[in-house]
């Protein structure tokens, strides 16, 4: 593992991870041109670079817990205590947990049957392109259908919970923006941005959990660990983790009072130069 993609594995999986523009699909255009410039072929990979996706993950997810904690801290006391005083239906903090479970049950019926499939596109750069793209359409598409809608809520309910979990199964497809699709889906539903990206950021926790457990439990030979380059790899995970916090501080920033429509233009860029320049190599 070289020191210098990990550190720039890390930049781009804490920047991309919250901003909707695709963390998988920067990460393989990181990690695409490294092996191009280094001779290696596309398709190769190693149990370390496994590795290292999976802690820059934990990386971003350290990032939601600490940004999080104290609404992570108050939503459990809310949905405990509405359960003790049996007041859960009348109490719209204590059923968000409830919501995030609904959508996580979601996301895993959508994304469990495709996942092989899309794992497949990992290592073919220039199909990423093509879903950067389609990222951008759909941000670009959700700021329209939102702008008809009158009334903005704040809260979300079993169905609509149910077609963000949808919205961020199908991101399993590298390149199909995570945070993208799930505030998609949230603006599509009538829900505020703050509240769209609030649930969004939520409902990764969960998901980025079991992708890390599951990812651990296919590797194999795990007797190579001990010989990974952990400096590296913690190094990046750290990297992931400040940027990733920050990001979040400052979208949510930036999405309270900004159309997603700068993205949109920004992975039509991108994806576009991906299909070209991947598509000669």
């Amino acid at each position: 593992m070289d020191f210098m993609q990990a550190i720039i594995s890390g930049i781009m999986q804490g920047l991309t991870e919250f901003l909707p523009v695709s963390s998988s699909g920067h990460l393989v255009l990181v990690s695409s041109i490294y092996k191009l410039l280094t001779g290696k072929i596309l398709t190769s990979g190693s149990n370390e670079e496994i590795l290292l996706d999976i802690m820059l993950h934990v990386g971003t997810l350290t990032a939601i817990l600490i940004y999080f904690r104290q609404d992570i801290i108050k939503l459990t006391k809310e949905f405990f205590t509405a359960l003790k005083n049996k007041t859960f239906s009348d109490n719209y903090e204590a059923q968000i947990p409830v919501y995030i479970v609904i959508g996580t049950i979601a996301t895993i019926a959508v994304a469990y049957p495709l996942k092989d499939f899309f794992e497949s596109l990992v290592s073919n750069p220039a199909a990423v392109g093509v879903f950067l793209i389609i990222t951008g359409a759909l941000l670009y598409s959700t700021e329209i259908m939102s702008a008809k809608i009158a009334e903005k809520v704040k809260n979300v309910t079993w169905k609509k919970s149910i077609i963000i979990g949808i919205a961020q199964g199908l991101a399993v497809a590298p390149g199909l923006s995570r945070s993208g699709s799930t505030i998609a889906a949230g603006l599509a539903t009538g829900l505020d941005r703050v509240t769209s990206a609030r649930y969004s950021f939520l409902l990764s926790i969960p998901v980025i959990l079991l992708a890390a457990a599951y990812q651990i439990k296919d590797m194999s030979g795990l007797n190579e660990l001990a010989h990974c380059n952990w400096t590296a790899i913690l190094t990046g995970s750290f990297i992931s983790a400040v940027i990733g916090y920050l990001c979040i501080k400052y979208f949510l920033i930036f999405i309270s009072k900004n159309k997603l429509n700068i993205f949109a233009f920004y992975c039509w860029i991108v994806g576009l130069a991906m299909i070209v320049f991947f598509g000669i190599h």
